[in-house]
């Protein structure tokens, strides 16, 4: 990853990111301002839905990882990208990985909230896995 590339991550992460208790379970939150987020829920509201999520990591061997998020969902024509860097926000693919569950909120509503079950728990493992391994590649100061 060149400097110009990883400026380039670091100015399009995501920053609308958390990890909120719900019913006892952390669960990782991605927060949308509220046209974008209610954009979402009224293309689906009311609609079988899944969502298929895939995680694209990538990493420089120096300890600089961000996680591409791509979220399909089944009705709406709503794909999203998010990018999110992996040094900040380690809490959030821990939990993503413990509970594979994602939730979505409006940041100016932070009660309007949707939840997702991921389907394939062993995917979320693998990613934390490839996570961790690339940010103990950093250098030591």
């Amino acid at each position: 990853m060149t400097t110009n590339e990883l400026d380039e991550f670091l100015k399009n992460s995501h920053k609308d990111l958390s990890v909120e208790d719900f019913e006892g379970k952390k669960v990782p939150c991605i927060g949308f301002e509220g046209k974008k987020f209610d954009y979402m829920l009224n293309r689906i509201a009311g609609k079988p839905l899944s969502v298929d999520t895939n995680l694209n990591i990538l990493q420089d061997g120096l300890g600089h990882v961000f996680v591409e998020m791509f979220l399909t969902f089944s009705h709406g024509g709503i794909n999203e990208k998010i990018v999110i860097n992996a040094d900040k926000n380690l809490e959030f693919f821990e939990s993503l990985a413990k509970n594979t569950m994602l939730a979505i909120a409006s940041v100016n509503h932070p009660e309007k909230i949707f939840m997702i079950q991921l389907p394939k728990p062993e995917r979320t493992r693998d990613a934390l896995r490839i996570i961790k391994d690339g940010l103990e590649r950093k250098p030591r100061d």
